[in-house]
């Protein structure tokens, strides 16, 4: 069976070095939560996963949840797993006190969401958005609403969903056909149905609050007539006890490639009891909320499997005895040396490890301008964060999936044997590319939307966070400067050079910049790794320098984003040089002449 460690020490060194814990700790919500309290946090975090939900992946890969007589039934050991899970208040972590729940910063939480998709992302996605759904209620709803809803959510009794797409609509939600017919008492009847909807129903929690998407009945056509509406699968009493079936039903469960014990329904609406939340016709931007966290959610997920993959790849790398090395005989005892001494096993590995770390410090970035934009309702901060959506999510998600492919490729022959589990890892990251906006979808919402957005506002933000961080960093060693700073000018020059390219051709023609689109996804995405890799080295060096004892720790981080500016960063040019080549030959062809 697959092995995962958590990377507790690795998530410490980020958590103390590279996070702003002075804005924190002036939070009088987040002054207490310091180093030891999160260190306590994660370990405990690293034993239930390690030790309770990792052994469920295989077991929900070869037992696949199930529809059976209207009732859908998870793998066997997810029930007690799930249990103790909410019994032991993980799904309270990033909750409102007031709800019951714990009350730290995504930044916190984001690393258990690491773990906990590492371990089982199958698992995972039981819980995956009911804190999205949490968050949507609490910002949206009405106050009894909330105090309804929100505490056995948090107490992990009831989960959440989110249902956007239909049969005829996914990308385009404009088209959707759920209606939503108001009623004397103010309530809403919703009739529609809605498809692969995650964990849209399951055995393990008392009740299911569906956040649905519909149009009332005497609402515009188009994106301007979408309402948001609470629907549970069973009604709430008055005093919170969960009372009648309401008519929400599962037609099927799909049969999937991978995420096996995961249930992804289709959902029939048949004059199911809602009750709107915010708005009328103000649905997609209260959606929003729910999506953008989701998103954020789905790119850790990259970073997940990539982890989990690195990890065993790594390991057999080590173990495994295939030729000698070239320069050398380093087993002397074996008639072979581990593969881990050959230059190009030594290439596929580095890459998996300076993406997977790097990563983890782009997901804290992202979490601690959540933190920001949540707390202090700071508008530059959801600027930002909204700007960095698309790219986290789309950028990690696919080099997620590579990373998961480069790691199979390790094991060779084995790697295509489903009793390595490579495969599996495989099979569970390529969703994450697809669901919560298909990566092509990301690009294009990011250069066709995010980019112009606030008269480029955000975009000048990003690229004054970068110059800053380099003028301000330049000089303090040659070294330094060489390794990390050059190329990290080089590739800010090269986003530059995108953006610019766009402003003059896209104007003109939206397909010079939409043809464009994923390579500058990309290309964006490598400048967010360049700029955590020279945080996590400047950080380093700081290390280093204040401790006479030789640090393999430290130093190994300096050597990893040295490969990573020496051998991935420089895809920037590649991506550039594809963006300045415009539309031309892509719409070239009619579609008669694929």
């Amino acid at each position: 069976m697959p092995s995962y460690t958590a990377p507790v020490k690795d998530m410490m060194f980020l958590y103390d070095k590279l996070r702003d814990n002075k804005y924190y700790n002036e939070l009088e919500k987040y002054n207490e939560v310091n180093s030891d309290l999160v260190k306590d946090i994660l370990e405990e975090a690293a034993k239930i996963n390690q030790n309770l939900i990792l052994p469920l992946a295989k077991v929900g890969d070869e037992n696949p949840a199930v529809l059976e007589n209207g009732v859908v039934r998870t793998p066997p050991g997810y029930k007690e797993a799930y249990q103790k899970y909410i019994e032991d208040g993980w799904t309270s972590l990033s909750c409102d006190p007031k709800y019951g729940g714990q009350g730290m910063p995504k930044t916190v939480s984001a690393f258990f969401d690491e773990m906990l998709s590492s371990a089982s992302l199958s698992f995972k996605l039981y819980s995956e958005l009911s804190i999205g759904a949490y968050n949507c209620i609490n910002r949206h709803a009405t106050e009894e609403i909330k105090n309804k809803y929100l505490p056995k959510m948090v107490e992990g009794k009831w989960s959440g969903t989110m249902c956007l797409t239909e049969p005829v609509c996914g990308t385009d939600l404009g088209l959707l056909k759920t209606k939503a017919e108001k009623q004397t008492d103010g309530t809403y009847k919703l009739s529609g149905q809605k498809i692969f909807i995650t964990s849209g129903d399951q055995d393990l929690t008392e009740n299911i609050i569906h956040l649905v998407i519909a149009r009332a009945t005497d609402s515009p056509a188009g994106t301007k007539g979408i309402s948001l509406f609470l629907v549970p699968k069973f009604i709430v009493n008055e005093d919170g006890t969960v009372g009648p079936r309401n008519g929400v039903s599962t037609g099927s469960i799909e049969s999937k490639m991978g995420i096996k014990g995961s249930a992804t329904c289709v959902l029939n609406f048949d004059d199911a009891t809602g009750y709107m939340i915010g708005a009328k016709d103000k649905g997609l931007s209260a959606m929003f909320t729910m999506m953008n966290e989701a998103r954020l959610g789905v790119g850790l997920q990259g970073l997940s499997q990539a982890e989990l993959a690195y990890q065993n790849a790594l390991a057999y790398a080590k173990d495994r005895l295939q030729g000698r090395d070239i320069t050398g005989v380093k087993n002397p005892d074996e008639l072979a040396d581990p593969i881990i001494v050959h230059p190009d096993v030594r290439r596929n590995l580095m890459d998996q490890k300076c993406f997977s770390e790097g990563s983890r410090a782009l997901i804290l970035w992202g979490a601690s301008i959540i933190d920001k934009a949540n707390r202090n309702t700071d508008s530059e901060a959801e600027g930002l964060i909204g700007l960095l959506t698309p790219v986290i999510k789309g950028f990690l998600t696919d080099k997620g999936f590579d990373m998961t492919i480069q790691a199979q490729q390790i094991y060779g022959g084995h790697g295509y044997i489903e009793e390595w589990g490579m495969s599996q890892f495989a099979r569970d990251a390529r969703i994450a590319m697809i669901y919560e906006g298909a990566n092509g979808i990301q690009a294009l919402d990011l250069v066709g939307r995010k980019l112009p957005q606030n008269q480029g506002k955000n975009m000048i933000a990003f690229f004054t966070i970068l110059k800053t961080y380099l003028s301000e960093n330049q000089n303090k060693s040659d070294e330094f400067d060489k390794i990390f700073l050059e190329p990290m000018k080089s590739a800010t020059d090269d986003l530059e050079g995108a953006v610019l390219y766009f402003m003059d051709k896209g104007i003109k023609n939206p397909n010079e910049a939409l043809a464009g689109s994923y390579d500058f996804m990309h290309l964006f995405g490598y400048v967010c790794l360049g700029l955590m890799w020279c945080k996590i080295a400047q950080a380093s060096h700081e290390a280093i320098n204040l401790s006479s004892d030789r640090d393999d720790f430290h130093q190994s981080k300096i050597s990893t984003g040295q490969y990573f500016m020496e051998r991935q960063l420089p895809f920037t040019r590649l991506h550039l040089a594809r963006i300045r080549a415009g539309s031309s030959t892509v719409m070239k062809l009619s579609a008669s002449n694929f």
